[in-house]
C-alpha cells in the first residue's frame, strides 16, 4: 500500500451527525422550492433555522448533490413604444427612496401555454419589492394593466402628489385611459417613463419578471387561463410576498419588511405637508400667523429701562 493510500484510509470516517442533518434539510428546502431558488436564498433559509453555514459550503453541497436551480431563457417582446401618444420624462432615474408608496414600478410579460399566450401585468412598490397589483389575461390591451392599477389603488394609501408611477413607454401605459386614472384629482400620481430602449431604467420590475419566470412559470405546466391565474396568484400573494427572502431587503420577506416600516410610516403621516390657509376675522391681518405644526418665533428682546447704552462703534480714528 502506498503512503498516500494509507493516509486516505485513515481520513475516511463516518460523516458527522450535523452534516447529515444539514444535507437532509438542504434537500428538503430545494425540493420545496422546486429547484427554482439559488444557493444564496437557501443559505439564508438555513441560517434562519439555526444552521451555521456560509454560502460557499451550501453551494458546494448543492453542486455535489445536483441541486442547483434550473435556468431557462428568452422571452417575447411585449412593449410597443412606436406610437404617437404622449411620453413622460423619467422621474425615477435619480430618486432616492426613503419609505413606502413613493415609487411604484410596473411591467408586462408573457406566459406561454401549450396552445396560446397569456399576458401578466404587475405593479410593485419599489421600496419594499411587494407586489401590490397584478392582472392576467389573453389580451395586451390597456385594460390589462388598468386592472392591476385599480387593484393597487384599492389596497394602498399615499399622499397625493408625492407618489410616482414608473413604467416603460408601452402603448398600454401611455394610453389616455391609464394616464387619466393616474392623474385623477383623487389620486394625483406623477407619471414617469423609461428612456427608449433602456431596460435599466425599470430594473426592479424587470428583475421581478425574471424571478417570476425562473421560480414559478418555467416550472409550471398550466392547463388554461384559470389554472394559470390560480397558481400564479398563489405564488405572488403567498410565496413572493410572504415567504420568499429578498437579498435587497437583507433577506426578509416584503411583508416582514413593510411591517417593520409601519412605525416610520405612521410618523411620516403625522407630519403636516406644508403651509395651510388660516382664516382670520380681520383683527389680526397685520400679524404673521404660522401654519399649524411649526413653532412660533420667540418675541423680540426688550432692553429694560436704566440699562446703560451701548458704546458707539470705534471707526479706527
Amino acid at each position: 500500500m502506498s503512503r498516500a493510500g494509507f493516509y486516505r484510509y485513515l481520513a475516511r470516517t463516518a460523516p458527522a451527525d450535523e452534516d447529515v442533518l444539514l444535507r437532509e434539510r438542504l434537500q428538503q428546502l430545494v425540493v420545496a422550492q422546486h429547484r427554482r431558488c439559488g444557493y444564496r436564498p437557501i443559505s439564508a433559509l438555513l441560517r434562519r433555522e439555526g444552521f451555521l453555514v456560509n454560502r460557499k459550503r451550501v453551494l458546494r453541497l448543492m453542486q455535489e448533490d445536483n441541486l442547483l436551480c434550473l435556468r431557462r431563457q428568452k422571452f417575447v417582446f411585449t412593449t410597443d413604444s412606436n406610437h404617437e401618444l404622449p411620453i413622460y420624462p423619467n422621474l425615477a432615474r435619480r430618486l432616492t427612496l426613503t419609505g413606502l408608496n413613493q415609487l411604484w414600478v410596473s411591467d408586462i410579460t408573457y406566459i406561454r401555454l401549450q396552445c396560446e399566450f397569456l399576458y401578466l401585468a404587475v405593479i410593485l412598490d419599489a421600496y419594499s419589492r411587494r407586489v401590490i397589483g397584478w392582472s392576467l389575461g389573453r389580451s395586451l390591451q390597456a385594460e390589462l394593466p388598468l386592472a392591476a392599477l385599480r387593484q393597487a389603488l384599492a389596497t394602498r394609501t399615499w399622499r397625493p402628489g408625492e407618489l410616482i408611477h414608473h413604467s416603460d413607454r408601452g402603448v398600454q401605459y401611455a394610453s389616455h385611459e391609464y394616464t387619466s386614472l393616474l392623474e385623477h384629482k383623487d389620486h394625483d400620481i406623477q407619471i414617469s417613463m423609461s428612456r427608449r430602449g433602456n431596460p435599466y431604467d425599470n430594473a426592479k420590475a424587470e428583475r421581478f419578471m425574471r424571478t417570476l419566470k425562473q421560480e414559478e412559470v418555467y416550472g409550471g405546466d398550466y392547463r388554461d387561463l384559470d389554472d394559470a391565474r390560480a397558481r400564479i396568484g398563489e405564488f405572488l400573494d403567498e410565496v413572493y410576498n410572504k415567504q420568499r427572502l429578498h437579498s435587497a431587503l437583507r433577506y426578509v420577506t416584503p411583508d416582514e419588511f413593510e411591517q417593520a416600516e409601519q412605525p416610520k410610516e405612521q410618523l411620516r403621516a403625522s407630519i403636516p405637508r406644508g403651509p395651510e390657509t388660516v382664516e382670520t376675522d380681520g383683527a389680526r391681518e397685520s400679524e404673521e400667523v404660522p401654519w399649524e405644526g411649526l413653532p412660533r418665533f420667540p418675541p423680540p428682546l426688550e432692553i429694560p429701562s436704566g440699562f446703560p447704552p451701548f458704546p458707539p462703534p470705534d471707526n479706527g480714528g
